[in-house]
């Protein structure tokens, strides 16, 4: 029975979707939330599709109707009203901006290829919106593309222009295969021209953990990213896995820090055993946190973390002057596990404290968790650094540790 005005002023609200026929393929679907929507049914080729219309009440049921005649009279000639709209919100060659269709390639592509798209999208918007977000899309150059890239060169971060090469070089790929540009502007730099990764194979010695931390704690920078840098070191985590950890994550009592699944590398919830030094350094951060949600809240308002490359910076400016080579914050995950592999520890329980995954056939059969291994270790690990900052000269031991 089709539809009337008074039928569908008397919708009402399920606590599921449900649909309302008219005729010819027309339906409203009906939301929980209230909304309804006109929706048209039909089949091409064999196969069928929908095509939504607009909602009701914007979109009477009078042109509702003919905008379901309009859409069958394109079913007859053969051709999709689905398809005809996506290419329409697509937008053309002429019109469609970099911050527009960066938007579709984040939902079409980014977020199907990975699972966490935030730092990807942090370099779309700090490096790459603010200076061509509001270019077409066919007016983007190869000298565009350049200035972006070297920009952070200039600043001595090559690993990072290298993100964002490859993060333009995916987005204007995608544009190519939409039909927007006949060829890619950022192939005319290649990658070995940018940056060349290499293999990490730094490691702090105890006395330059020493000379690190006394070079730390002595500066100028924030002191909250002095704690941060020490509790990276303590409790093995990456930079990031810190700076998005809330207060809810850690757990006093029992002494510890519950990653979840969707702040870990590995996709996976992950517990830091804190030592007694590491907690000390949590209490310290907690009464500098000003209330925020958030372990480490950012300068400008408590309601966010700091900016991903904050404590990159805080550590080049701690470690200026100093007589030690360069090395990354990373690279205290490395100097660490090194140290406790030196000492005895087991593999396993190494790994499993620094939250890597276990390849091969002994990740698939080992399941254990160490726990009472990696308590023990992480106090053994914090009371080391300690001793490196009260005694002039350490001697490493190695202590058989059984798993």
């Amino acid at each position: 029975m089709p539809l009337t005005d008074t039928a569908l002023k008397a919708l009402k609200p399920k606590d599921k979707p449900y649909t309302v026929s008219d005729e010819r393929g027309l339906y409203v679907e009906v939301f929980p939330t209230g909304g309804v929507v006109w929706r048209y049914r039909y089949r091409l080729n064999g196969k069928q599709e929908k095509l939504t219309l607009g909602k009701y009440p914007a979109l009477s049921l009078k042109n509702a109707r003919i905008k379901r005649d309009e859409a069958a009279t394109s079913v007859a000639m053969g051709v999709s009203p689905a398809e005809q709209k996506q290419r329409a919100k697509a937008g053309s060659p002429d019109n469609i901006t970099v911050a527009a269709f960066a938007e579709r390639f984040f939902v079409e592509v980014q977020a199907k290829d990975r699972k966490d798209t935030r730092l990807p999208r942090r370099y779309l918007d700090k490096d790459i919106l603010p200076f061509i977000g509001k270019k077409l899309v066919k007016d983007v150059t190869t000298e565009d593309v350049r200035s972006l890239i070297w920009r952070k060169k200039e600043h001595g971060f090559d690993a990072a222009a290298g993100v964002v090469r490859g993060l333009l070089k995916r987005l204007m790929d995608y544009a190519v295969t939409c039909g927007l540009i006949a060829a890619n502007p950022v192939l005319a730099l290649p990658m070995r021209h940018v940056h060349k990764p290499k293999a990490r194979e730094r490691t702090l010695s105890p006395e330059e953990i020493r000379i690190f931390l006394t070079a730390a704690f002595a500066s100028n920078i924030r002191r909250q990213f002095k704690l941060a840098l020490h509790l990276i070191l303590l409790t093995m985590v990456r930079k990031s896995e810190l700076l998005l950890a809330r207060w809810e994550h850690i757990d006093v009592g029992k002494g510890e820090w519950q990653i979840p699944a969707e702040n870990s590398k590995t996709g996976k919830p992950h517990i830091v055993y804190l030592s007694r030094q590491a907690l000390g350094l949590f209490e310290e951060l907690r009464r500098l946190a000003g209330g925020s949600e958030f372990v480490m809240p950012g300068r400008g308002t408590i309601k966010q973390p700091f900016a991903h490359n904050s404590l990159n910076t805080a550590l080049k400016t701690a470690l200026q002057g100093q007589d030690i080579p360069a090395f990354t914050i990373h690279d205290l995950r490395r100097t660490a596990s090194t140290l406790l592999h030196e000492n005895g520890w087991p593999a396993d329980v190494v790994e499993k404290a620094l939250n890597h995954t276990i390849g091969g056939v002994r990740g698939i059969y080992n399941r254990a968790e160490y726990a009472d291994q990696r308590r023990e270790m992480l106090q053994f690990w914090g009371d080391f650094i300690d001793s490196l900052l009260t005694d002039q000269k350490v001697v490493l031991g190695r202590f058989g540790k059984v798993a």
